[in-house]
């Protein structure tokens, strides 16, 4: 398990990524950095408990076991870019509302879900969700943080933020031994994934292809072969690979976990 960068050299690869996203402010020097504050609306769904969260669009499952907890948003359809937007990480902030908390206190999010558009309902009056609107809907102890949660709507300031991630990715496998279907959590720096790819002991790089919210999958026969994974972010371009994620026996069902994260 490990991270190295891209096949180019050290410089070329700082060069490029320097220029390209030193200028939005998000992505410096190796590291993703919070981008500009915008505006928005949240709601929230469930209860207390959060129970009505887990699972979700991303596909994270539990969100306990997987770590996400209950500082999570399911995000409009703007937001959550046909699954692109899993694992992004949001600072949200009360704003301009009589039902702020003193202070209008902030919290951090993470996109678990998709808040689908509901047609039959005017985007103003009920439709929070449709496009083009930009909207989070919290689980309701993170909703909770910000605001009185018996106002049930409530203007926020939002931004991009660095998602500050305890160890490495974790890979949850699903699948047979002819379709490896991977489900990536857990993910650093900007949170999302652009593309993967795996290698097996035996094999050269096999692209995967997108499946739904933040799993990809190969159409190999990969069993009874090591394999080390290539991710590249969403947001930044970056890549790094993870080698050995799992054993030569792997199984479906099994999270494996990795040393190699975004930052």
């Amino acid at each position: 398990m490990g991270l190295i960068s891209s096949s180019w050299s050290f410089n070329k690869f700082f060069a490029i990524v320097f220029v390209v996203f030193a200028i939005s402010g998000e992505f410096v020097a190796g590291y993703y950095r919070p981008g500009p504050w915008r505006y928005a609306h949240a709601t929230f769904y469930g209860d207390e408990t959060a129970s009505e969260t887990m699972g979700g669009a991303c596909g994270y499952g539990n969100l306990f076991n997987s770590g996400y907890g209950v500082a999570t948003a399911a995000l409009s359809t703007t937001l959550f870019k046909d699954g692109y937007g899993c694992g992004q990480c949001f600072q949200i902030t009360c704003s301009k509302s009589p039902h702020c908390y003193y202070g209008n206190p902030s919290t951090v999010v993470t996109a678990t879900n998709l808040c689908p558009p509901n047609w039959y309902q005017d985007s103003n009056d009920g439709g929070w969700c449709n496009p083009p609107r930009t909207h989070f809907d919290l689980a309701k102890p993170a909703f909770m943080k910000l605001a009185d949660w018996k106002a049930g709507i409530i203007p926020v300031a939002y931004r991009r933020v660095p998602c500050q991630r305890s160890g490495g990715m974790r890979f949850q496998f699903q699948g047979n031994a002819y379709w490896l279907l991977i489900f990536v959590m857990n993910v650093g720096g900007s949170g999302d994934i652009k593309s993967m790819a795996v290698k097996g002991s035996r094999t050269n790089w096999i692209s995967m292809s997108h499946n739904w919210g933040a799993s990809y999958q190969a159409f190999s026969s990969l069993y009874g072969q090591s394999l080390s994974f290539r991710i590249t972010s969403y947001t930044t371009g970056e890549t790094i690979y993870a080698w050995n994620v799992a054993p030569a026996n792997w199984n479906a069902g099994i999270t494996y976990k990795s040393s190699a994260n975004f930052r």
